[in-house]
């Protein structure tokens, strides 16, 4: 058989589920030639590494493959084991792209959902829609007045926004805006959802605070949802599938979900199959996080490249109902998709000054010398540059204590995991001398050495927990963060306390799902939450896996104060390089521009 392990692409050589995975399709396919043997290979390893698909093209012709790409195509378009888009095989070859079948069907799926929801054109009111914009946002920035009108006309809008731009009050208005548009007596059924346990608490919360603070009637208040669940729990998870699907939809009116970034293909897939098709989908995020840790990297591809510029069409509508509008571009035709995006780009909490702001800010353009500007002006970003690993201990030693020193010294759980929510230390890696294994064992360290912390065990009074599986029946999920502490109701009996939407609960240390200390924890898993300060630190060595986005998310978790750890020239080339997945969602979106859109009532 043709040896795939010796044709490995340079720098990314096959696992061996790839290979185990291009056998098995030769095997029942009666197909094992080196053509297919290869691909099928190719596209199992991109598919572990994120993409949803090869493109050959790009992907074969440019890294030393044992083949050319029209070649390699021309072979692939004859195999028994190789389809055409609709076609039910094993892969699936879309132009150059190169699929397993299940992630084509996902990405058409979707494609063909939001295209259809972002064609679906509302007709309120001019005169009683620009009062009540002008109402529920007295104080917004364009951007979210921009958003309100989307979402007003479209049953798809995308909100996108860093952080302290008020993506939450702005959907929280929205969707008193939407039940004043239902009309007197038609509550919408309207649910709130996010990819994590973690971001729904958190979204639940903030929806929580921010309700009591729109003008609005109290009718239309009291049917804007406050409580929030995991995008899984929404659609009923159980062994085997989703309760809700295509053939049994969600009784739903609107849905927004946040922190969208973190959504991969195939939930979202799936979730808006379940929709019915009159169903308003909101979705809120970052596009400039890190992308899903599963396939895709759908909030991207789905906004699209920046400067995408909106309709004359919408733009007349901004002018009309909230007295301007901002980020038009020629007039052009282009895909109804455009008209659904909303870009907040005012920051509430990182105004002009703010260090931190300066260097998101830097870190979305590209800019490393302005990014390292920003690190060096000491009030509010740090740079420090990387210490010897034999001297962690030593340099960790200070913020530990000043940070989790107090947590160990709080008079109760609820004052601990406050405390602990203060400060965070984040990785860019699991593994090294500078990855969160060994910077939490430093952290554990240097705490029992100051009496802070005694253990013999596996656990003791004051550690820190995070749930790494979902558990739907304990009602935890992957992210939430709980801390170890004497139970004084029983005896003093360490257990695990967990907070959420301002209730403690406690369980015994069996009852724990999959967890992991963290003190440190990585970037990916700190999505969705923030922390008054964050120590981040970049490796000794440069790695794909630094990115423009891993910095950028890392930076965006501080909401006081960021401190950097690492080299200089480490940090300007993960500055250097972004998250390239490979998809053709953005362009079953995007098209080539050309798409007509759907009419505007005059």
């Amino acid at each position: 058989m043709y040896n795939l392990q010796a044709e490995g692409i340079r720098d990314n050589h096959f696992t061996e589920l790839d290979l185990q995975f291009a056998r098995f399709l030769a095997r029942v396919s009666g197909d094992a030639s080196p053509e297919l043997l290869f691909a099928a290979a190719l596209v199992s390893n991109a598919r572990g590494r994120g993409n949803i698909c090869v493109d050959l093209t790009s992907d074969i012709d440019n890294k030393g493959a044992p083949f050319a790409a029209a070649a390699l195509m021309t072979v692939l378009a004859k195999s028994p084991a190789v389809g055409r888009p609709g076609d039910y095989r094993p892969l699936v070859l879309d132009g150059s792209r190169l699929y397993l079948y299940r992630y084509w069907e996902y990405e058409d799926v979707l494609a063909a959902e939001l295209k259809s929801r972002a064609s679906l054109v509302s007709t309120p009111d001019r005169g009683t829609l620009r009062e009540r914009v002008s109402r529920l946002f007295p104080r917004g920035s364009v951007g979210q007045k921009q958003a309100a009108v989307i979402a007003a006309l479209r049953n798809f809008a995308v909100i996108s926004g860093g952080p302290g731009t008020g993506k939450t009050s702005t959907v929280a208005r929205i969707i008193a805006l939407l039940n004043e548009q239902a009309g007197p007596g038609k509550a919408l059924r309207c649910a709130l959802a996010a990819p994590t346990g973690k971001a729904a608490a958190r979204l639940q919360e903030s929806m929580r605070s921010e309700i009591g603070t729109i003008d609005c009637p109290e009718s239309v208040r009291s049917a804007i949802p406050v409580e929030s669940s995991t995008v899984h729990r929404l659609l009923g998870w159980r062994p085997g599938g989703f309760r809700y699907n295509r053939n049994n939809k969600l009784d739903l009116d609107a849905l927004v979900i946040d922190e969208a970034s973190m959504i991969d293909l195939a939930l979202l897939s799936r979730l808006v199959q379940a929709l019915p098709e009159n169903c308003r989908l909101i979705l809120l995020g970052d596009r400039d996080q890190l992308a899903s840790v599963e396939a895709g990297a759908v909030l991207g591809d789905i906004c699209g490249r920046a400067g995408h510029g909106y309709s004359r069409e919408l733009l007349r509508y901004f002018r009309e109902i909230i007295g301007e509008g901002k980020g038009g571009g020629k007039g052009a035709p282009g895909p109804p998709v455009r008209d659904c995006i909303a870009v907040l780009t005012e920051s509430f909490r990182f105004g002009p000054a703010s260090p931190i702001g300066n260097l998101s800010r830097a870190l979305n353009s590209g800019d490393a010398p302005g990014a390292l500007a920003a690190c060096e002006t000491g009030v509010g970003a740090n740079w420090v540059d990387l210490p010897d690993f034999r001297k962690i201990a030593a340099e960790l030693r200070g913020p530990v204590l000043d940070s989790f020193g107090p947590v160990m010294k709080a008079s109760g759980p609820a004052e601990a995991l406050q405390k602990m929510n203060g400060f965070r230390v984040l990785c860019a890696v699991r593994e090294g001398f500078f990855g969160v294994r060994r910077i939490n064992e430093k952290v554990k360290e240097i705490l029992r050495a100051e009496g802070l912390i005694t253990y013999e065990g596996r656990f003791y009074k004051g550690c820190p927990v995070m749930v790494t599986s979902n558990n739907y029946s304990l009602n935890l999920y992957n992210g939430d963060i709980g801390i170890i502490w004497p139970d004084p109701d029983n005896r003093g009996q360490l257990r695990a306390f967990f907070q959420a939407a301002g209730e403690m609960r406690s369980l015994p240390l069996f009852s724990l799902p999959e967890h992991e200390v963290v003190y440190a924890m990585t970037v990916h898993k700190s999505q969705g939450s923030e922390f008054d300060r964050v120590l981040f630190i970049l490796p000794d060595l440069d790695t794909p896996l630094l990115t423009r986005e891993l910095v950028y998310t890392a930076v965006t978790r501080a909401r006081e104060e960021i401190t950097v750890w690492g080299k200089k020239e480490i940090l300007a080339a993960a500055i250097s390089r972004r998250i390239e997945r490979s998809s053709g969602l953005r362009e079953a979106l995007w098209g080539n521009g050309r798409e007509s859109l759907p009419s505007f009532p005059k």
